[in-house]
């Protein structure tokens, strides 16, 4: 599948990677008035290798060298007690190369909760997976400790940072739990709900990218 990529504004850049056709409608109709600095909406296509591939290439175009990067779109919640609609902002990713510490999370996750009020927003680690995780595999991620599970984030975030040091971040929609489990986004209530949520999203980001450009003191 090939990257898609959208760009607006300019100055310090942030770019915003998902996967699938409907993540990057749900970004680009979100809340855009809050953005400082060029925003660029990465659509990368499914799975680990399309994410490497495409942050890669994204990056080496001239003026996103030094983007900030967050990894976004839906996922698969693995804690007890998730709904369709939670928010998951990781405080790392991993995979089965490493982990990948995420920047200012504790901010990032007030600006979360300020955008999207009356949703659960849970911190911890996100596993990534080079398929979709169902059942068994599901409990054995969750006794790593891992919190949310999808296919793009740890490669999108290991691959910024292999591009050069930049802030890093990964915010995720729960559209799978162990109590709700679903099968096509498109077409039940959780999945609708989850989109709005995402779409939701986006002014956090922007307050996060603001925050990283003040001066440090």
């Amino acid at each position: 599948m090939e990257a898609s990529l959208e760009q607006s504004g300019s100055a310090a850049p942030l770019l915003i990677a998902c996967a699938l056709g409907i993540e990057k409608l749900a970004l680009r109709s979100g809340d855009r008035s809050g953005a400082r600095g060029p925003v660029t909406l990465l659509r990368t296509g499914m799975g680990p290798d399309n994410a490497e591939r495409a942050v890669l290439g994204a990056l080496r175009e001239g003026p996103l060298g030094s983007a900030v990067v967050v990894a976004s779109g839906f996922c698969a919640g693995l804690a007890s007690g998730m709904h369709p609609g939670d928010l998951v902002v990781a405080d790392e990713t991993r995979d089965t190369t490493g982990v990948t510490a995420c920047t200012n999370t504790e901010l990032l996750v007030k600006a979360v909760t300020r955008a999207v009020p009356g949703r659960t927003v849970h911190t911890g680690p996100l596993t990534g997976s080079d398929h979709v995780v169902r059942g068994q595999e599901c409990a054995e991620l969750r006794a790593t400790g891992a919190i949310a599970v999808d296919m793009e984030s740890a490669a999108t975030l290991r691959s910024a940072l292999s591009a050069g040091p930049r802030p890093v971040a990964a915010v995720r929609v729960v559209v799978d739990a162990p109590e709700h489990e679903l099968v096509r986004i498109g077409t039940v209530r959780g999945g609708i709900s989850a989109f709005r949520v995402l779409r939701a999203t986006l002014p956090a980001f922007y307050e996060w990218h603001r925050s990283l450009l003040l001066p440090r003191r």
